[in-house]
């Protein structure tokens, strides 16, 4: 365990995508749940759904009477102002998000089409425009007129917004739309969408997913779900078949503390849908993406060919997520997807560790755990202090590190606060509760939405950096694996010897 107190870094330009990644993510995973309800509503009560239902599906009755239903407005008006009010939140609070979804709606009514990339845009910037606003008269209202002014300052500027996205954003906005709805129609209509993975696969591993997946598939999966009810968009990158490939191959041929940890993260990736588990196992052997690349394109490939969808996304990117997510005459492409994703992924990363598997043993036996080794020289790629011994529970001086900082709330952060983190967060938890200590609060957020409340953050090695200019006065552990981080004894340890003293 580290107390990291560097000088903050210039960020590159990989950890500006991630950062943009991030905050795309956190405008879209804490309304998942929506996304997930508006997917049952549709696979039940459409007119080709499990059981239709007119008034909810919103077509037409038997007698001939029109509906409304709930899946057209849900899609075309909740999630877009859920989407678009978080942004605001994110970017000024419960201010910027009223204004937010006020400009927001411009937008949405002066389309035709889901205006999900609109709320992506319009949201966070009216949110931006309003503290804007607010700072040019900040501490220069007469005593008894804040109210009037805070709420006729957001109304009109609310207004005046929604005029400018009726007239200015939508268009060009449904232009831009409609011109990234073209290319994803030309990949998958002359079968070059499996290319995709060749971006997809590595931009993954360099924790680019979320700014690949949110930013850019699932607005486009949205809009062509609701043209023909599934999209194969949703499978591009959560397709859990390549991870679970990587892990055999790492179970059986891997060696050193790779191969043993391998099964277990296997349940991890697979079920529990956290692909970031995998990452570490390809920065360790580059050559590895190669064989994610073959699975991706293998099942994208398969699904293009059987006409394979979800309707919804499928977050995180568990079996179970997937295919509960499966539109119902999919399930065979979707599953067929996934094993045969798995196994191109298996049988190439196969070759290529066996292939090396000597120089691995005898790198092990010479110089330690190749693993060890691979992410020393990850970190030192980074330029920054190497976090393996920390990782592996050996740095002794890590062990002992102390800090004057009382630990009462310990955060866990990753990009978007619901996946990985809220795992590290439950065993973390478990293990305060078997040791006996009490008065500690363990929760889970996303980095962005760190503040200064938190005493002790637990970050992911490679969001670490992030994490520190977010929440600058919080002590900052790093790890790399958050279900088994030797880590967190030392967390639980340190939080005793201080409620001892």
């Amino acid at each position: 365990m580290t107390t990291t107190s560097a000088p903050p870094v210039k960020p590159n330009a990989r950890v500006r995508v991630q950062r943009f990644g991030t905050f795309l993510s956190g405008m879209i995973m804490p309304n998942i749940a929506a996304f997930i309800a508006w997917g049952f509503i549709t696979a039940f009560f459409i007119q080709t759904g499990w059981t239709p239902v007119p008034a909810l599906g919103g077509f037409p009755s038997a007698d001939g009477t029109e509906n409304l239903g709930l899946v057209g407005p849900m899609i075309t008006y909740l999630l877009p102002l859920l989407i678009a009010n978080t942004g605001g939140r994110m970017v000024y609070g419960t201010r910027g998000g009223v204004v937010a979804s006020i400009a927001t709606m411009g937008v949405i009514v002066g389309t035709t089409i889901p205006m999900f990339i609109g709320a992506m845009i319009m949201g966070p910037l009216a949110a931006w425009l309003m503290k804007k606003v607010d700072a040019l008269w900040a501490g220069k209202i007469r005593a008894g007129f804040e109210m009037l002014v805070d709420n006729f300052s957001a109304g009109i500027l609310g207004f005046l917004l929604a005029i400018a996205g009726f007239f200015g954003m939508a268009p060009v906005v449904t232009l831009l739309s409609n011109a990234l709805g073209e290319g994803a129609r030309f990949l998958t209509e002359t079968g070059l969408l499996p290319l995709a993975s060749l971006v997809i696969e590595p931009g993954k591993v360099l924790f680019l997913n979320n700014a690949i997946n949110q930013g850019v598939l699932t607005p486009l999966g949205i809009q062509e779900a609701q043209e023909t009810g599934k999209s194969i968009l949703f499978l591009l990158e959560a397709n859990a078949g390549p991870g679970l490939g990587l892990l055999l191959a790492f179970t059986f041929f891997g060696v050193g503390i790779a191969r043993a940890s391998a099964p277990g993260a296997i349940i991890i990736q697979f079920l529990g849908g956290i692909h970031e588990i995998y990452f570490p196992y390809v920065l360790m052997k580059p050559l590895l993406i190669v064989a994610l690349i073959g699975g991706g394109m293998t099942g994208i490939a398969t699904n293009l060919l059987l006409d394979g969808g979800l309707r919804a996304p499928a977050s995180p990117g568990s079996i179970f997520a997937i295919l509960l997510q499966t539109a119902s005459d999919s399930y065979v492409s979707v599953i067929l997807s996934v094993i045969l994703s798995a196994t191109v992924t298996f049988l190439i990363a196969s070759v290529i560790l066996r292939s090396s598997r000597k120089r691995d043993l005898a790198a092990l036996e010479d110089k330690g755990d190749a693993f060890t080794s691979a992410v020393d020289q990850n970190s030192a790629n980074k330029g920054r202090e190497s976090d393996v011994s920390r990782l592996l529970g050996t740095d002794a001086a890590a062990a002992g590190a102390t800090t004057d900082v009382r630990i009462q709330n310990i955060v866990f952060a990753c990009d978007a606060g619901m996946g990985s983190s809220a795992m590290g967060a439950t065993v973390l938890r478990k293990k305060l509760k078997d040791a006996g200590v009490e008065g500690v609060t363990v929760t889970n957020k996303a980095i962005a939405n760190l503040d200064a409340d938190a005493d002790l953050v637990i970050t992911h090695q490679d969001l670490t950096p992030r994490a520190e200019q977010a929440a600058p006065g919080a002590v900052h552990v790093s790890v790399d694996n958050f279900m088994s981080s030797p880590t967190y004894d030392d967390v639980v340890q340190r939080v005793r010897a201080q409620q001892a003293q």
